[in-house]
């Protein structure tokens, strides 16, 4: 059978090993698990900047790129006999269908949120994870900290551990605040520092409560903030001046000036 007859997937990986094999590529077979923890990093922030966009050809490619990363990883794996992308593939299908019992047999649900509390459930009673395990064991300890935030309090959420409604979450947000203000006026630094963790880790949970998304929250508010903010600059600019020769009354005005010249909706 010719590589023409093989499925992508499967001429992927062949092409990997192929890279790997002696007389192969020399960077390829150079790589090591350690070498490609940057890779897929960059790799996974630049899908993610593919995604809010609509270039559907830039998407597929920066979806290979990840793919690549995984395929690189079994090659090496396999290499060493322990476990090939079949393998991965089929733990994946496996553990899929053992978290979806209302989908593959005959447990019922209606909402996302019992599919969610189900999947957590299940997570608990399987063979490899050990009694004392917690609820929030899962959440990499080397996420940026607001979505490390947010998944441990989605994950302690599905346990039954959260607000009954938005109501309590905000309320949260205003004790947090005063509890912050109160350390400003009389704390130390390092309470200061531990009252606005708090309250940041509020704002995160009203997010997640108003199934607002933190990280992409955050994210638009600052590409909106970096807009406002060179256009405010060019204005300057073209003024011959610079944003240190302008009073902070100044730049106010032109900052609401470009705020109003935005396409409101």
């Amino acid at each position: 059978m010719g590589t023409d007859d093989l499925s992508g997937l499967r001429r992927l990986y062949e092409t990997m090993k192929r890279l790997r094999a002696p007389g192969g590529c020399p960077w390829d077979r150079e790589q090591t698990l350690q070498t490609l923890k940057p890779c897929l990093l960059e790799e996974t922030y630049e899908l993610l900047e593919a995604m809010e966009g609509d270039n559907l050809a830039l998407h597929i490619e920066e979806l290979g790129d990840v793919l690549l990363q995984v395929v690189f990883q079994c090659a090496i794996r396999e290499e060493e006999g322990h476990f090939t992308l079949d393998d991965v593939a089929a733990t994946l299908v496996d553990k899929l269908v053992r978290r979806h019992p209302h989908v593959f047999g005959d447990a019922q649900v209606s909402t996302s949120g019992q599919v969610l509390r189900n999947w957590e459930a299940i997570k608990q009673t399987e063979k490899d994870k050990p009694p004392d395990r917690s609820a929030i064991d899962g959440v990499p300890a080397t996420l940026p900290a607001l979505l490390k935030a947010q998944r441990v309090q989605s994950k302690a959420s599905r346990m039954g551990f959260d607000w009954q409604d938005s109501s309590g979450a905000i309320g949260k947000i205003d004790e947090e605040l005063g509890e912050l203000k109160q350390a400003i006026a009389s704390g130390t630094s390092e309470q200061v520092a531990d009252e606005m963790g708090d309250l940041l880790f509020s704002i995160v949970n009203t997010c997640r409560f108003l199934k607002v998304d933190a990280e992409s929250a955050l994210e638009g508010t600052t590409r909106k903030f970096s807009r406002r903010f060179r256009e405010v600059e060019r204005r300057v600019r073209e003024q011959g001046r610079s944003l240190k020769d302008c009073t902070l009354a100044e730049l106010d005005t032109i900052w609401d000036e470009v705020k109003r010249g935005e396409p409101t909706g």
